[in-house]
């Protein structure tokens, strides 16, 4: 174990989820730079660190806007001073119209939609509010999530949208698999033919995703993208090639609490803290002091350790340190990161965002 794992350890108790802003600036001036040679805006997605405080490291270095999944996410960072704010998800209901409302009287919105419901809360909002609300349409272009599926019904709702008083087509959504640009490319070609003969002009083209970096420039048209994990990385970016080990800049400080057996143990780290999302991965996260161990299966508070692969094993007390599988919920498990620089603690940072699931 290192001295600070220990010092956190003893200072904060485990588990504790800490980050290095050492490697959180070095990734966040990283992908400003790209996005700025490839002549994209970057407007990252905050679901993943869910802090202002790191919105704004975003903001100083040239990100323009931020992203948001959720109503009580864009609450939060209007809260903090954010007023250019996206947030890529359907809103519809009476509750969720009322605060969208409320919303646009503090910050710069711009909502998305891929179905008429969507467009009719969205309407109803900037009449509520008095004030004109940029749309986006959501594409798929296949990743099989949210968006309409042909550039058919992306045309037909830009123009249902431009027929709604306070309400401006802005462009197009995309969240395109990372193999599919070519695709992507002929879907929006088409999106943009469409609208464009229609008398409508889309000022905004938002693709994203971190292990799209990659394909940063690839689509023409594109305006801006959207990334979040890529400010902490995780094992998952690892293992799509997002990322290397030296660029996860997250980890759980996590205590071996029980070694029932030679080839098994117990870490104080179960589903509350790690989550059990696999992300399609063999494990729950990648022990650093001991790679070979699989953290095979959680109960709440219990992370249970296979150790039949480890040549070394942890006796009980060792202090580990754990790259998670899917940091952004991770994040949303905790209060509080533990801020470390240069190897020593240098505070707390508030996961201000943390619970905003509507």
């Amino acid at each position: 174990m290192t001295e600070l794992a220990q010092r956190i350890a003893r200072d904060y108790g485990t588990p504790a989820v800490v980050v290095d802003l050492d490697r959180v600036e070095r990734n966040i001036k990283r992908l400003q730079a790209r996005c700025h040679e490839a002549g994209v805006a970057n407007r990252p997605h905050i679901k993943t660190h869910k802090s202002p405080v790191i919105a704004a490291m975003q903001r100083d270095a040239g990100a323009k806007g931020i992203t948001c999944q959720k109503l009580g996410e864009a609450e939060v960072m209007a809260a903090a001073g954010f007023d250019d704010i996206l947030i890529s998800y359907n809103i519809m209901g009476e509750e969720k119209v009322a605060r969208l409302a409320a919303l646009m009287g503090k910050a710069e919105m711009t909502v998305c939609v891929d179905n008429p419901v969507s467009i009719a809360a969205a309407a109803d909002a900037a009449g509520r509010a008095g004030r004109p609300l940029k749309v986006l349409i959501e594409c798929d272009t296949g990743r099989k999530r949210a968006g309409v599926e042909t550039p058919a019904e992306a045309v037909s709702l830009a123009c249902a949208i431009g027929e709604r008083n306070g309400l401006t087509f802005a462009g197009f959504l995309l969240y395109p698999p990372e193999t599919a640009i070519p695709q992507t490319q002929a879907f929006l070609d088409e999106a943009l033919a469409g609208v464009r003969a229609s008398g409508l002009t889309p000022s905004m083209i938002s693709s994203g995703g971190t292990p799209n970096i990659v394909n940063l420039g690839k689509i023409a048209g594109a305006t801006e993208h959207r990334a979040g994990t890529y400010v902490f990385n995780d094992r998952m970016m690892m293992a799509c090639g997002a990322a290397s080990l030296d660029d996860c800049a997250l980890n759980v400080v996590a205590t071996v609490v029980s070694r029932g057996g030679p080839d098994r143990g117990i870490l104080d780290a179960g589903s509350k803290t790690l989550t059990s999302d696999t992300g399609g991965l063999d494990g729950h996260g990648l022990i650093l002091e001991h790679p070979q161990a699989r953290i095979a299966k959680f109960a709440e508070e219990h992370g249970f350790l296979d150790l039949s692969a480890c040549r070394e094993r942890p006796p009980v007390g060792e202090v580990v340190r754990i790259i998670p599988n899917h940091v952004c919920v991770v994040v949303n498990m905790v209060d509080r990161l533990i801020a470390t620089r240069g190897g020593e603690i240098v505070g707390e940072i508030p996961v201000a965002a943390r619970g905003r699931i509507g």
